[in-house]
């Protein structure tokens, strides 16, 4: 709460910079999943318009943290806090050409501010359920808000519809633009020599951003282990936190912080204590799991998807769109207790044709879903161009 009050004394300084003269496009994001969202978009403006500046609003303390320093971006920031005189002064400092909100994020006072200045203003990788307010009888003061769109783009169907349901028109299908940013991970480096080393050429579970729950889970499998090696990248990398987890453990295991000097092939698990080498790891993977579908909120399953390898979560996955269709399909299996997590991670490792056609779903499912950010960007050209 403090980073969210205090940050936001310096948004309006940060903005100070930007001249009258200057050409600017203005990205708005949530969190960190939304800056996600948003890489594939602000890389390919930033490759079209060389001359403009790009301007990055966080809402969330948890990814401007992690992400205020990324020069992806001329400039980021916290949103204002949704006055009318704050976002009155934030639209006339910024001027964008077009303003580019991803996913959710209605603020009323800033799409009134938007409008009021005819700037262009899309929703990309947008998803609408149908108990938000705006489909309420109720929610008629925010579905004036949403006029404030010149165009939606929306990740499905159901998205579309509803939208329709509420008179609101110029939307088109084009999914998400994650699946866009997790195609081109293969493209990188993801050669990790320690990882490899660790690895051993031995079949090797990769679980990524896992919580206490989840954690509860693998560690009652990785004690009972036999002829395999993990690698976990906890949530919360605390000192404390990370010595409970080793504490757990009663195989071999080091830590990222530990690793220098070590013969790494000798140990079972290692533990990332340190953040950004997940995506990395996961190339390294015969099957993973993937944190949060307990309790806190499911983390990414594209990153370890695309690899096209299997995906395992916990029971709660019903919010994330991607989830749902991987686990209809079949890429993704989700596990409610000790005895079903357990079970489907022996059958992974034993049953090598099941853990391939698994792990094929995926692949085919990320390359069936790339292709928004050309869509929105034909879009964005027109605006800008006009």
């Amino acid at each position: 709460m403090k980073l969210f009050v205090s940050g936001r004394k310096e948004t309006f300084q940060k903005l100070s910079s930007i001249k009258k003269e200057d050409q600017t496009v203005w990205f708005h994001v949530a969190s960190l999943g939304e800056f996600e969202q948003a890489i594939p978009i602000i890389e390919a403006v930033k490759k079209r318009y060389q001359d403009h500046k790009i301007i990055v609003t966080f809402f969330s303390p948890s990814g401007y943290e992690i992400r205020k320093n990324s020069n992806l971006a001329d400039i980021i920031c916290y949103l204002p806090f949704d006055t009318k005189a704050n976002m009155k002064r934030f639209v006339a400092m910024v001027h964008p050409k077009i303003a580019i909100i991803v996913k959710y994020e209605f603020w009323p006072n800033l799409l009134q501010q938007l409008k009021k200045q005819s700037i262009p203003t899309i929703l990309v990788s947008g998803i609408f359920r149908e108990n938000q307010v705006f489909f309420k009888p109720t929610g008629k003061w925010m579905r004036k808000s949403l006029k404030a769109f010149h165009h939606f783009f929306v990740q499905d169907s159901s998205s579309k519809n509803l939208l329709e349901s509420i008179n609101c028109k110029n939307i088109s299908l084009s999914g998400d633009t994650r699946f866009d940013r997790v195609a081109k991970i293969l493209e990188q480096d993801n050669s990790l020599p320690y990882i490899s080393a660790f690895k051993n050429n031995q079949y090797t579970v990769v679980a990524g951003s896992t919580w206490k729950e989840d954690e509860e889970l693998l560690v009652s499998y990785i004690n009972k282990s036999k002829d395999q090696k993990f690698i976990i990248a906890p949530h919360t990398i605390d000192a404390k936190s990370i010595q409970k987890l080793k504490d757990s453990l009663e195989k071999e295991t080091i830590l990222y912080s530990e690793k220098d000097g070590e013969n790494l092939s000798e140990y079972t698990v290692f533990i990332l204590d340190t953040i950004g080498l997940l995506t990395k790891t996961y190339a390294y993977a015969d099957a993973t799991y993937v944190g949060g579908g307990f309790k806190t909120g499911l983390h990414n399953i594209l990153e370890p998807a695309t690899f096209g390898i299997p995906v395992v979560i916990g029971p709660v996955y019903n919010k994330f769109k991607e989830a749902v269709d991987l686990v209809n399909l079949g890429g993704c299996i989700s596990v409610g207790n000790q005895s079903a997590f357990s079970s489907t991670f022996n059958k992974l490792k034993n049953d090598v044709n099941f853990r391939k056609q698994t792990g094929a779903i995926n692949d085919s499912y990320i390359k069936e879903n790339i292709g928004a950010t050309t869509q929105i960007m034909q879009y964005i050209q027109k605006q800008i161009k006009s």
